[in-house]
């Protein structure tokens, strides 16, 4: 595998998480450099970051058995407030997992809710697939 594709992959991966990354830059860097293929860059960073999405969901199924751990990250009020917005919302809301800041809590939640992973899957990979294809055409275009 191309060393671009790698890196674009583990960037997209690790931004659908906790980790501070920047996966648009780099594929708008890609684009312009004109080095690799435009559909595998999208390709490979749409799977990244769905993983990523992925591995949060898969979190959130799992957060509530640490709940009364010193460690958890939540207090109590704060985790059922975010449940219950998720509940008003709907999920739907899977739909904002591409926005920065609210998107990859929005996706550790779905988990907690026991979103199904189908439904889960096809959401987020419209709203991650959709950024990054937006990205794209805006970078060709300038």
């Amino acid at each position: 595998m191309n060393s671009a594709y790698l890196l674009l992959f583990l960037s997209a991966l690790g931004a659908a998480t906790v980790l501070p990354l920047q996966s648009e830059a780099l594929l708008s860097a890609l684009i312009v450099a004109g080095e690799e293929n435009i559909i595998v860059l999208l390709v490979v960073a749409s799977l990244g970051n769905v993983l990523g999405s992925l591995i949060n969901w898969w979190l959130g199924l799992h957060l509530e058995k640490y709940r009364d751990s010193r460690f958890f990250p939540l207090k109590p009020e704060q985790l059922v407030r975010a449940q219950v917005r998720y509940q008003k919302a709907g999920y739907w809301s899977l739909l904002l997992s591409w926005v920065p800041i609210i998107g990859d809590p929005l996706t550790l939640i779905a988990g907690v809710m026991k979103e199904p992973l189908w439904r889960f899957l096809v959401l987020v990979s419209i709203a991650k697939s959709g950024r990054y294809i937006a990205l794209a055409l805006l970078v060709v275009q300038l």
